[in-house]
Formats: C-alpha cells, structure tokens, sequence
C-alpha cells in the first residue's frame, strides 16, 4: 500500500470487503472535498492506522460473515474509539465480531425500499423519517451486540443500528449509490459532523502541494512521459512540468491507428498551448507492419502495446545518451495511473487482470531503472478533469472523451489496414463533428464509430454498390465501469449516417449499436 501521494491529513479510510460499489463510496466522500482512500480489508491494522484517519467506513461485500473464507478484516478496527460506520456487510462485520448474530434472511432484498428511521441520531440528522434507498443482501442481523441499537428499517428487515458511545453506526442499504436519494446527506453528516474531516481536498490544494511533492522527488533529475494525448496523461504531464520545467521530456507515438490529423494535433497543442518538451516518433508503418494479417483483438492489443514499449525504448535512450553526455540523468518515468487502476490492483479480489499497455508504461525494460512518479494516482477521472481546468488547460484535452490505448485498431473489426484506417478515420471525424455540433460532446462519455467486416449491397447514383458498414456506438455512464446506450436524437443520427455515406467512399451502410454494458462492452474489441 502506497500512502506517499496523500496530500491532507483529514481522511476517511475506507475498507473494501469486495463490494461492487467500493469506488462509489471514495467518489461521493470526494464530491464534498473530504480525502477518502480504499484499501484491501486484509490491511493490517497499524497500516490503517498510519493513515491517521479521521474515521472508517466498512464497504459492503458478496461474502457472509459466517463464511470460513470470509474477507479477514481485523475485528481490532472497531475498538479505536474512532468513528467508524458500516455499510451492507460492513453492518454485519460489526454485528458479527461484536457478539451479536447474523444468519440468513428469509427473503433478500434487492433493489428500491423505503427505510423508516426509527430514532434520531447524528448519522440521520436533517433525513426525513421515510427515505427511499438502494438495498442489496441476502443476510442480515438477527441479534444485536450489547450496547446497540436498531436506528431504522424496512417493513421487513432491520435497516440501521448504532453505539454511539462506541462511535460505531451502521446501514443496511448503501447510501453512495444515486438511488439512495438522502446518501449523500448522510455521508455528509458521518465525515463532516461525526468524523470532523476537513473538507480541504480541493484542486487548488491538490495542485500546490503535488507540485512541490514532485519537485523535491526529482531534485536536479530529468524526467520522461509517455505523451497519448488524452487528458490523464497531458495532465500528469502539465503537472510534473510545472514542477520541474524543461527537465521533463514528453514522447508522443504515432502509433498508425491515431484518428484523422491526431499526430500533429496533439504536437501542436504540447508545444503550442501547454509549452511542453514533446519529441513526436512517426511510428505508423512499423506499427501497421506488424498489424498486417491480424484479426484476433488480443493479438491486437498485444502486438500494439509491445510495439508501444519497444518504441518508446529506443526513444527513451536517445534521450539517456544526450542526457549523459551533458553530464545529466534522466531517472524518472512519468505515468498518468489514476485511482480506480490503484484500487483494482491492490482489490480484496486480487490484481486486476487487465493492462492498459498503451496508457501505462509500466511495463518498460528493467534496465531503464526509472523510478515513478504517479502525480494522479489519487484521482478519479472527473477529478482529473477538474485538476486540468485550474491548471487552465485546453478543454478541447480536459473534456476529450476516453479513447482506447490500442486506438482505431480495437475499432477496426478484422484485419487492420492503411486503407481501412482511413475510412474508420473519416467516419469517426464526422460522428465527433456531429455530436459536438448537437452540443452532447459533453454529456456522453463516448461517441465514435466501428468500421465492420461486413459489406453489403447499396444504391448511390442509380448505381449498385457493395461495400463497408459502420457501426455508430455512443454511450452514458459514470466511469466506464458499467454504461447505457445513449438515446441520440434521430436527426443526429440521421445527419452522422447521411454524411458518412455521402462522404466516405468504402462505407454505404449506417447502424446504430444500443447494447448497455453489460452485457456488451463499450468497444467491440
């Protein structure tokens, strides 16, 4: 557990028994300014407790309590007289541990409920006696431990329980979840009035004090960034360079499956608007030649990020070599590593299984011997979108929607071809220019286009025609963890399709793909 980059003293620890809503809870805790990290359950407790939190939240989780391979929290959290308050399972653990009785219920409740607050209490305060929540157990509290209470419930099962001279509150519901209407207020009045956090975790403070940490980190060293152009790493890099100037060197790839004019975009926007130190390596047709004949997304992927690395290694001792030679080193590798990517990797279920090889370099050469430096590894993406604008970044780059390390080539459905490149290009420069002129660039997390390997028959000038389809995907959603298909407005959609195959020769059919996530994903590949 790395605890380097804390930059406040007033912090909610949080405590993940594996719930699907763990993130949640850090995100809605952040929405009122108040610092909260998520760490394994199986954290030892002086490591929780060198957090010096202010208090600790209890997440929920699938596991029952009575389970022999239950998560292995230490009980020892719940005698520290400091505030502590339990959420779905984290309600169980408490009753569990403390002498109480969980057993399975006779009936789950999932879904919407309605809470009756049988007494007021400090985590209650200011809530209605009815509130409309999110439940999501199979188990419940049968018997209480000594000393609590039953604070609230529903009309078939207990909802909330409380000592409040052991500072331990508890909920069966989950009130970081939007369909807990009052979740927020209660959060609010667990960190603020019961805890006494600090509501300082702001972007002006974060900028300062992660600007100074990064200066004292490199000294008089030089560091480098892998440059995608995407706003985590454009901020990271903004960051770093305000911190130590000229010192930082950014590369930015052309990896073959940019969109339309990206490569020299990007550079211009760098050099331009943000005055960063940008080397740009035209790298297209080495990436394209190892592409040739390949249609397995993984071996894509695969192929893209090792591609990647490779590149950004001969780049990067380009740069060691003119360092050296000036009698300088550069020692640092600079990564835009947000916190969800912290949170997956060191989860109560294990290390995520997935890498984002073109976003994160992690897995350069040892023999670069590069030490890190993760200046937004406490950060949520709209936190770094927020850090962006104070630091006056372009919104162009803040509100640039996500886009896929392996590019175009995880939206290019078979083999990947130069030729097949510049169709995708075009029609995903016409599904961009479209949404952002209906004014919803904004409002869906991402827009784009899928060219398909499948042709089909068409008529253009009284002619027949047998080509290309396209696939247009455009979704909402929080974080990209779960999404809904968006709902564009017929005539955009009518306007997208109409200019693509107007406009883009080798394309004569338009779809529509409204696939949620899950079950589908939000690429195709």
């Amino acid at each position: 557990m790395d605890t380097s980059t804390s930059t406040t003293s007033s912090t909610i620890v949080i405590l993940d028994f594996g719930s699907q809503y763990t993130q949640l809870i850090a995100r809605r805790i952040r929405e009122f300014n108040v610092f909260s990290v998520v760490i394994p359950c199986t954290t030892p407790l002086e490591k929780i407790l060198a957090l010096d939190p202010r208090g600790i939240i209890l997440s929920g989780g699938p596991s029952s309590v009575y389970d022999a391979d239950a998560p292995a929290a230490d009980p020892a959290i719940l005698e520290q007289n400091l505030p502590v308050l339990g959420i779905c399972y984290g309600l169980q653990f408490i009753a569990h541990h403390l002498g109480g009785k969980v057993v399975p219920s006779d009936r789950r409740e999932y879904g919407h409920a309605e809470v009756e607050i049988l007494a007021e209490n400090q985590l209650f305060r200011g809530l209605p006696q009815n509130i409309d929540v999110w439940m999501s157990h199979g188990d419940e509290a049968q018997t209480l431990p000594e000393g609590f209470t039953r604070t609230a419930q529903t009309s078939n099962a207990l909802a909330g329980i409380a000592n409040e001279d052991a500072r331990i509150w508890a909920v069966q519901f989950h009130p970081e979840v939007a369909h807990t209407r009052q979740g927020m207020e209660l959060l609010k009045n667990f960190c603020l009035d019961i805890c006494g956090a600090e509501p300082n975790w702001t972007p002006e403070h974060f900028i300062q004090t992660t600007v100074e940490r990064v200066r004292a980190q490199v000294g008089n060293g030089h560091a480098i960034c892998g440059l995608s152009g995407g706003v985590d790493s454009s901020v990271a890099a903004v960051l770093v360079a305000r911190a130590i100037g000229d010192r930082l060197t950014c590369i930015f790839v052309n990896n073959g499956v940019l969109r339309k004019d990206e490569f020299y975009k990007v550079q211009k926007t760098m050099r331009e608007q943000l005055g960063l130190n940008v080397v740009a390596v035209d790298a297209a047709q080495r990436f394209l030649d190892k592409l040739a004949g390949i249609t397995d997304p993984e071996r894509k992927r695969k192929i893209i990020g090792n591609e990647f690395i490779a590149v950004f290694d001969d780049e990067a001792k380009k740069i060691f070599e003119a360092e050296k030679s000036s009698g300088e080193e550069v020692a640092w590798l600079v990564q835009g590593t947000l916190y969800p990517d912290v949170i997956e990797s060191s989860s109560v279920h294990g290390p995520s299984h997935t890498i984002k090889s073109h976003h994160n370099v992690g897995g350069l050469p040892e023999d670069m011997k590069l030490k890190l430096i993760e200046p937004l590894r406490d950060l949520f993406k709209d936190e770094v979108r927020r850090i962006g604008r104070d630091l006056g970044m372009p919104a162009d780059i803040i509100d640039r929607q996500p886009f896929p390390g392996p590019g175009l080539a995880v939206r290019i459905l078979g083999e990947v071809t130069p030729e097949r490149v510049a169709i995708l290009q075009e029609a995903d420069e016409i599904v961009v220019d479209e949404i952002k002129k209906a004014g919803l660039y904004k409002k869906v997390w991402q827009s784009f286009a899928v060219l398909l390997p499948v042709k089909s028959v068409g008529v253009m000038g009284d002619q027949r025609t047998y080509a290309n389809t396209c696939a247009i995907r455009a979704v909402e959603s929080e974080d990209g963890m779960t999404a809904d298909w968006a709902p564009l407005p017929y005539e955009v959609l009518r306007t997208i399709s109409s200019r693509i195959v107007s406009e883009v020769r080798g394309i004569n059919r338009v779809v529509y793909d409204i696939t949620s996530k899950p079950p589908g994903t939000i690429e195709w590949e």
